[in-house]
């Protein structure tokens, strides 16, 4: 991979940058997923365990609504959102009954307390960290006491702006274990499980949680 140094002083302007490579890309990622049949990532299946049936969830950065889609299909009272316009009028087309909400993570239009789960799926390392930080205590705020939550991103110590790949030009915070376990608890979350994989949901390291609002 080749990348580009930048530093944390301009967060929105990386944030824009990765939007602008999903948008010239939307085309290319949905003819990449449809080559493949839908296949529940194992963290999502771990998630679904500890939640009712029927729950209320929220898919932060939905894409084009694989993940939501599927949930919707179980019974699942599911709201995808994400940020890229043409990701999601491929995933309404797609799921024309389907809630999709254009939105950034940074200022979501919904009321504290609206969710029993929230899944993020390689989405919140898409923000610098100081974003990040701010994006997980707001997450905490939507979810119910006792709702869950679970995301990839990126393991790590380099966070750059990735000039090549099949999605160029997206920026890449990484995360080392502990300090995302600290970032995570800071923001009002219990921990109920967080783990190093490698090529397990994508290629790659990645840390995967599943994360607990206590009542109080």
């Amino acid at each position: 991979m080749h990348f580009l140094n930048v530093t944390h002083d301009n967060t929105t302007q990386l944030v824009l940058q990765t939007i602008d490579a999903y948008e010239r890309s939307a085309k290319k990622c949905m003819a990449r997923w449809d080559k493949r049949r839908h296949r529940r990532p194992p963290l999502l299946v771990e998630w679904l365990q500890y939640l009712p049936a029927g729950a209320s969830l929220l898919d932060l950065g939905c894409g084009g609504g694989q993940d939501a889609g599927d949930l919707a299909r179980r019974g699942y009272r599911i709201v995808g959102v994400d940020r890229t316009s043409a990701l999601l009028s491929a995933g309404r087309r797609r799921y024309p009954s389907l809630p999709l909400v254009c939105a950034d993570l940074r200022s979501l239009p919904f009321q504290v307390l609206s969710f029993d789960g929230l899944w993020a799926a390689a989405s919140l390392m898409h923000f610098p960290k100081p974003e990040a930080r701010r994006i997980l205590a707001d997450l905490c705020r939507l979810a119910r006491p006792g709702g869950l939550f679970a995301a990839t991103v990126t393991y790590g110590v380099a966070s750059r702006l990735v000039t090549d790949g099949w999605v160029p030009g997206r920026y890449f915070a990484r995360w080392r274990k502990n300090e995302l376990a600290g970032a995570v608890r800071r923001a009002g979350w219990t921990i109920l499980e967080l783990n190093v994989v490698t090529n397990r949901e994508r290629k790659g390291r990645w840390i995967n949680f599943i994360a607990r609002r206590d009542a109080g």
